[in-house]
């Protein structure tokens, strides 16, 4: 065995995709010294993860990698990237628009984006070859993980020609999926929601698809409700404009790539004749698993190998992503020794609960909501009653993407709003709150407050009491906490955030705001590092 230590790294990431790709640019553009390793030499050519939020795509623009993603899309802006919900099927007359995003893009600096997992994946590797503080290892697969008090283990072996290595480390991270070798040899357990189907994964080419749906344009993924399906969705969408699709569904356990008719599967979902060439036939089983703790000493888990569940509703690659973001910084801040002794716990007492209530309140609620309403509504037997209930789940299908707000409120690293708890579930608003994303304003300079927002603290005076904010300047001197100071004059900034001070973390969550010139600066400023003794 070789033994090998790659310019003494700090950080370990095992898995390459999105969240580990992310993760690692997020810690490389902090110093951070990483290696990640990938065990496939180029990105698979799956097209999952396709939709990603303005969340997400406000990640992008701060990892320096925005203008290539939006580059590397592949279905023409100008068409659209909106979704419908069918029932029965594809070509039904009954029909709404489904996760329409844009709905909350006011609430976000960003764009949301669409384009395949493949396609992102390449876009973070040529961001991540940028920088000098990460190493990339693509082609080898980690084999085993130990650890000390000191620092952690990682045994790997190149996929091609058997030579191994062991790198060591302070820290390690399992990115790699939902049968992550990290989580599993590490101990860390999961729970299981089991809905015992097996899942089909088509990727076809087909032109007569693309003419028949020319009918509903901007419409670049399609979710059918069928009354048989019990709630479980047969979901369609566009890989690129007119050509190729991915498709899944329930299938009957058992089934195999030679023992089932996939075309008539097809046909019978969108329901009419088209042309089918498959380039791809997979399966999974449908369940939603969560790990017990997203940490077991110095090895975090994230990602998939932290949060798996159906893809229904493009929550898992964005989920994933905000993992990345959460934990970079507070590895970053431990690692360059301003951070609290408690601030890497939050990693799993903000991140997990967020899982936990978007597969509750959103995944699995949606299946339970469309069983519900495909076992009391159907249009043959009753078409006055079944017009009524599909018109109002048109309406609620805006309130959806209202809702799904990811927040920390209640976490221990965050002043204010002690009486509640880390949830998916919020509502979109631009005033500045303790545990919410930060809302982005254009500031009197004509630039918007994202544009100034620091790659640590920030904070943002908007008309301030002077001796308050040099209180918080004095606070990060005195525990070496990187802090900018970002003044807006008066008046429309403090309407905006009803904030005269807000206090921003690194990942544009709201640690603290205020308009009480009484603030114990050095108590919120502990409190947001996580120095909670």
């Amino acid at each position: 065995m070789t033994v090998e230590t790659l310019s003494s790294p700090q950080v370990i990431i095992v898995g390459g995709g999105p969240v580990g790709l992310g993760l690692a640019i997020n810690l490389g553009q902090r110093g951070v010294r990483c290696v990640l390793i990938e065990k496939y030499e180029s990105p698979q050519p799956i097209p999952k993860g396709q939709n990603l939020t303005q969340r997400t795509l406000e990640h992008f623009h701060f990892w320096g990698a925005e203008p290539a993603l939006r580059a590397a899309r592949t279905i023409p802006r100008e068409y659209g990237i909106g979704g419908m919900t069918a029932y029965g099927t594809l070509l039904s007359d009954y029909r709404y628009d489904w996760l329409q995003r844009e709905l909350v893009r006011p609430y976000y600096f960003t764009d949301n984006e669409r384009l395949p997992q493949y396609a992102t994946e390449a876009v973070l590797r040529k961001r991540l070859s940028e920088l000098p503080s990460v190493e990339t290892l693509y082609g080898w697969s980690a084999e085993g993980v130990t650890q000390d008090d000191d620092g952690v283990e990682v045994s790997l072996r190149a996929r091609t020609g058997g030579e191994t290595r062991r790198l060591r480390a302070e820290y390690a991270v399992g990115c790699d999926g939902s049968r992550s070798l990290v989580r599993d040899v590490c101990g860390i357990t999961q729970t299981k929601s089991d809905h015992d189907r097996l899942m089909v994964l088509l990727v076809f080419r087909s032109e007569g698809l693309h003419k028949l749906l020319e009918r509903y344009p901007n419409k670049s993924f399609y979710n059918v409700l069928h009354p048989d399906l019990k709630g479980y969705w047969r979901f369609f969408g566009r890989v690129d404009l007119g050509t190729t699709w991915f498709f899944h569904a329930p299938v009957p356990m058992g089934t195999t790539k030679d023992n089932f008719d996939f075309r008539a599967l097809l046909r019978e979902a969108v329901g009419e004749e088209f042309d089918v060439a498959f380039e791809h036939i997979g399966f999974w089983e449908l369940r939603v698993a969560t790990a017990d703790s997203y940490r077991s000493g110095r090895v975090f888990v994230a990602g998939d190998a932290a949060h798996s569940h159906p893809p229904y509703g493009g929550y898992g690659i964005n989920t994933g992503l905000e993992d990345a973001a959460n934990l970079g910084w507070k590895l970053a801040a431990t690692l360059q020794g301003w951070a609290g002794a408690e601030l890497l716990a939050t990693y799993d007492s903000e991140r997990r609960p967020v899982f936990v209530s978007t597969a509750r309140d959103f995944i699995e609620k949606a299946i339970e909501s469309d069983r519900d309403f495909l076992a009391a509504y159907n249009p043959a037997t009753d078409k006055t009653a079944f017009e009524a209930e599909w018109q109002a789940r048109a309406s609620g299908a805006r309130s959806e993407v209202h809702s799904f707000e990811p927040n920390y409120e209640g976490s221990p690293v965050v002043t204010g709003a002690n009486g509640g708890a880390p949830s998916a579930i919020g509502g979109h608003e631009f005033t500045a709150r303790a545990g919410h994303h930060l809302a982005p304003f254009q500031m009197a300079s004509g630039r918007d407050v994202y544009d100034e927002l620091g790659a640590d603290f920030t904070l943002i005076d908007c008309g301030a009491a002077p001796d308050v904010v040099a209180a918080f300047e004095a606070a990060a001197a005195n525990r070496d906490v990187p802090l900018k100071v970002v003044r807006e004059r008066a008046g429309a900034a403090q309407k905006h955030y009803g904030a005269s001070l807000i206090l921003v973390r690194p990942d544009q969550f709201v640690a603290f705001s205020t308009n009480d010139a009484a603030s114990d600066a050095a108590q919120v400023l502990r409190r947001a590092i996580g120095d909670t003794g």
